[in-house]
């Protein structure tokens, strides 16, 4: 079932249960389907699987980044908001890859790549943002390659 589908179908389950945090939510995320479908160059066939946890994923690095400065200024109701409407964006991406995985994956991109330090961080990136793309958060997968880079005893 595509995810506008289930968007809509968790609109009515929202509003039936009165539950104003969820609706918001997936109002927002339908939204952002809608702009998404309707920008120039859209496919005539919807999102596809891989766009719509592109959309979902920035919908959740929005919420993240809200919630830490609304944290940063103590404004905590703002902030749990925030976390309350990614919790929900949560559920409908795929499963994120376990620390262990997530490093185990970019040992062997690593030594795919030929990286043997921290001047190859960009070489690494690019290879790992296209393979664990909906599998770990880009910031998570940065860290991890300058932690590995940096050592390089693995």
């Amino acid at each position: 079932m595509p995810l506008k589908d289930t968007i809509d179908a968790g609109i009515k389950q929202a509003m039936l249960a009165k539950d104003k945090v969820r609706l918001l939510a997936l109002r927002s995320i339908k939204a952002q389907i809608l702009v998404a479908e309707t920008a120039e160059g859209a496919s005539a066939n919807g999102l596809s699987a891989d766009q719509e946890i592109k959309l979902l994923n920035k919908a959740a690095k929005q919420r993240r980044d809200s919630a830490a400065t609304y944290q940063e200024q103590f404004r905590s109701e703002l902030a749990d908001t925030e976390l309350a409407e990614l919790a929900i964006i949560e559920e409908f991406l795929p499963q994120q890859m376990s620390e262990g995985d997530l490093v185990e994956k970019l040992v062997g991109i690593i030594q795919r790549t030929g990286a043997k330090g921290p001047s190859d961080l960009g070489k690494v990136m690019g290879v790992a943002a296209r393979e664990l793309s909906g599998q770990a958060d880009g910031k998570r997968i940065s860290e991890a390659v300058s932690m590995l880079l940096n050592n390089t005893d693995f």
